[in-house]
């Protein structure tokens, strides 16, 4: 595993993973009610969870930089199937105890449910967080076309995602760590905006929500319009709003999302 991860306060190094070059972190609790594997959206890495690890007592968490993303960079960006194969091997693994949720943010809720779709006995719960679906619900978007360069396509989806301040105050190393992460993102970006269905939703069969905040109107109205149509697609999927949150809850309401975690595990296992 790459020594590149170095997972902030409350996860760990996980000294093997079960695909070589992966690098992955996990919290550990006594006698979990399951473990929540979480998997990141585009420019992110494993450790951003790392405020919902420290929430969530009753649960293993485990979660991994996506192969092309820090860490993992050296695998390289390869498309969806590879993240999905990725993804269902963590899942089988030692590191996962006992039943398991997948928790996707972003692009790694597309990645999830690639996994939930592809093996349904893998997990006993999906939980999507603002995952694009283009392919069910087209969104307007000022977004000019993608370009054939990386890092400029990383610094631009980080200027439209966070803030353009935000941009300015990172460091040098920071914004060259996001720029040499922009053949990774440009994969995800190509492979939702080919024009092609990416995943059958009528076929999942794993109970499945799908959380949006309504920090911003126009998204929280899209995604209001996506999840009438998911949930009409197939009765496995459920929605929830999340007042105030933004497209960042595991960052900035860590609390109420791992308080809302535990709630849907133990509705699914009433």
């Amino acid at each position: 595993m790459s020594s590149e991860l170095t997972p902030p306060l409350g996860l760990h190094r996980v000294t093997s993973s079960p695909v070589d070059g992966l690098a992955m972190a996990e919290r550990r609790v006594d006698r979990p009610r399951a473990s929540i594997v979480c998997v990141h959206g585009g420019l992110d890495r494993g450790g951003s969870f790392a405020r919902l690890a420290r929430r969530t007592d009753d649960f293993d968490l485990v979660t991994y930089d996506r192969r092309g993303y820090q860490g993992s960079r050296a695998l390289g960006p390869l498309g969806l199937a590879h993240h999905v194969d990725d993804l269902l091997a963590v899942a089988r693994s030692e590191a996962a105890r006992g039943p398991v949720i997948l928790f996707g943010h972003s692009y790694g809720g597309v990645v999830a449910l690639g996994a939930m779709v592809a093996e349904p006995s893998l997990a006993q719960l999906g939980i999507l967080y603002e995952s694009p679906m283009p392919w069910v619900l087209q969104r307007e978007s000022a977004r000019a076309p993608l370009t054939s360069d990386p890092a400029l396509e990383a610094e631009q989806f980080f200027r439209r995602m966070v803030s353009n301040s935000a941009w300015e105050r990172l460091s040098d190393v920071e914004k060259d760590a996001r720029r040499l992460d922009g053949p990774a993102l440009l994969s995800d970006l190509t492979s939702l905006h080919g024009g092609d269905e990416v995943l059958d939703v009528a076929q999942l069969k794993v109970p499945t929500y799908y959380l949006y905040g309504d920090a911003d109107v126009a998204r929280r109205d899209y995604y209001r319009a996506l999840c009438a149509k998911l949930t009409a697609m197939n009765t496995a999927i459920q929605s929830r709003e999340i007042a105030g949150a933004g497209h960042g809850a595991h960052l900035s309401k860590p609390d109420h999302l791992a308080a809302l975690i535990a709630s849907l595990w133990a509705s699914v296992c009433a």
